[in-house]
C-alpha cells in the first residue's frame, strides 16, 4: 500500500521531532563515564543513525522501535529516538502491540543497566520505565483523540448525506405533485382550446362577433396553457445537486426568509471580526436547525436569536422561543448539532426553562 505523501505540516513535525530526538539523546549521553574513546564514538553514531530512522517512523514504526531497544542497549544517545518511535507505535498500532513494543524496550533497559553496571542502576530503572510509561500513555491518549474525531467527523457527514437526501425526496415528492396538478391544468386549458375550436370548424354561420370572442377565448387559453407548461418544464429541469455551503453571511437571509414565511423572528447580534469559515458555517447550521423546530413545534410564537463574540473569547449563539406543549420529536437534529459543535471543540446545550421556552445554546472556539 502506497504511502500518502507528507504534507509541509508533516514535514514540519518530522523536522522538530528529529532535532528533539538528537538533543534529547545528546543531554542524556555522558561524556565522563568509563569507556574507551571508540565505545563512545560508536554510542554517537549508532544514536545519530537512529535518529535518522524517524523518517520513516509512519511507515515502520514497530520495526524501527524494536531496532531502537536493540540499539539502545549499547548507545545512550539512542534514547532520544527511542521514545519517539515508542510514542509513534502508540499512535499508529493497537494498544497490544503497544505492550509488546513497552515490553521489549523494558528488558532491553535492564540488558542496558547489566552492560553498563552503574551504582545508581536501580533508580535508573525506575526513572527511564516512569518515561517510557508517560509516554507511552501520551501516544495512547493522541491515538484515541484522534479516533474520537474522525468518528465525529463520518457522524456529520452522515447526518448531512441523510438531511441532504430527505430534502432531495421531499423535493421530488413535491414535483410529483406539481407535475400532477399542473396536468390537470393544462388538460382543462386544452379542453378549452379544443370546444372553441370545434365550434368555429362546425358553425360556419356563425357571426363574426361570435368569431372573435371564440378567437379571443382560444388566444387567452393558448397563452395561459403556454405559462403554465413553462413553469412545469421550469420546475422539472431545475437541478437537484447538492446546494453550495452556507457561510454566516447568509444568516441575515435565513431570518429575512423566515420572516416573510410569518415567523416573527427577533436577530440580535454582535458580532466583531470575521469568523473562520467552519465555525460560521456550523452557527447558520445551528440558527436553522433552531428556526426549523421552532415553526414545527411552537407555530406563530416569536422566537429570539442572539450571537455575541469576538477573536480569543469564542462564538455564543442562542435560540430562544415559547414552547406551550412542545412534543418531543426523535432528535437526530439536535444530536447532528451537538456532533457538529463537538467536532468544533465548541459545546451545545438544549432544553426547557423554567419560564416555559425551549432554549438552544452553543459556545464555538474563535481563535484570536
Amino acid at each position: 500500500m502506497e504511502q500518502p505523501r507528507r504534507s509541509p505540516r508533516d514535514w514540519i513535525v518530522d523536522s522538530v521531532v528529529f532535532v528533539f530526538a538528537i538533543v534529547l539523546g545528546l543531554i542524556i549521553f555522558d561524556d565522563s563515564a568509563k569507556a574507551s574513546e571508540g565505545m563512545r564514538v560508536l554510542d554517537v553514531c549508532l544514536g545519530l543513525a537512529l535518529s535518522l530512522t524517524l523518517w520513516f517512523r509512519r511507515r515502520w514504526p514497530v520495526q524501527l522501535a524494536l531496532l531502537a531497544s536493540a540499539v539502545s542497549v549499547f548507545s545512550e544517545v539512542a534514547s532520544g529516538p527511542t521514545l519517539i518511535l515508542i510514542l509513534s507505535v502508540a499512535v499508529y498500532r493497537r494498544l497490544r502491540t503497544t505492550l509488546l513494543v513497552f515490553a521489549v524496550n523494558a528488558l532491553s533497559l535492564a540488558a542496558y543497566l547489566q552492560v553498563k553496571q552503574q551504582a545508581d542502576g536501580p533508580a535508573v530503572a525506575v526513572a527511564a520505565i516512569a518515561i517510557y510509561i508517560a509516554t507511552a500513555g501520551w501516544g495512547l491518549y493522541i491515538r484515541s483523540r484522534r479516533q474520537l474525531l474522525q468518528t465525529l467527523r463520518d457522524r456529520a457527514d452522515r447526518a448531512e448525506m441523510v438531511a441532504r437526501l430527505q430534502a432531495e425526496q421531499g423535493q421530488l415528492r413535491a414535483r410529483e405533485e406539481i407535475a400532477r396538478e399542473m396536468h390537470d391544468v393544462l388538460g382543462h386549458r386544452l379542453s378549452l382550446l379544443s370546444v372553441h375550436a370545434g365550434a368555429l370548424a362546425y358553425r360556419p354561420d356563425a357571426s363574426t362577433a361570435e368569431v372573435a370572442d371564440a378567437a379571443e377565448v382560444i388566444r387567452a387559453s393558448a397563452h395561459q396553457a403556454l405559462q403554465d407548461l413553462r413553469e412545469v418544464i421550469g420546475v422539472l429541469r431545475a437541478p437537484v445537486g447538492e446546494l453550495p455551503q452556507p457561510s454566516f453571511a447568509d444568516l441575515p437571509a435565513l431570518v429575512e426568509a423566515s420572516q416573510a414565511a410569518g415567523v416573527p423572528v427577533e436577530f440580535q447580534q454582535d458580532v466583531a471580526g470575521a469568523l473562520p469559515d467552519h465555525i460560521g458555517r456550523t452557527a447558520y447550521r445551528i440558527v436553522q436547525e433552531g428556526l426549523t423546530n421552532a415553526m414545527k413545534h411552537a407555530p406563530g410564537e416569536r422566537v429570539t436569536i442572539a450571537m455575541n463574540g469576538a477573536p480569543g473569547n469564542g462564538l455564543t449563539v442562542e435560540v430562544r422561543n415559547p414552547a406551550p406543549d412542545r412534543r418531543r420529536g426523535d432528535g437526530q437534529g439536535l444530536l447532528g448539532l451537538a456532533e457538529r459543535a463537538a467536532l468544533v471543540e465548541g459545546r451545545l446545550e438544549h432544553g426547557r426553562t423554567p419560564d416555559g421556552e425551549f432554549r438552544l445554546s452553543a459556545w464555538l472556539p474563535w481563535p484570536s
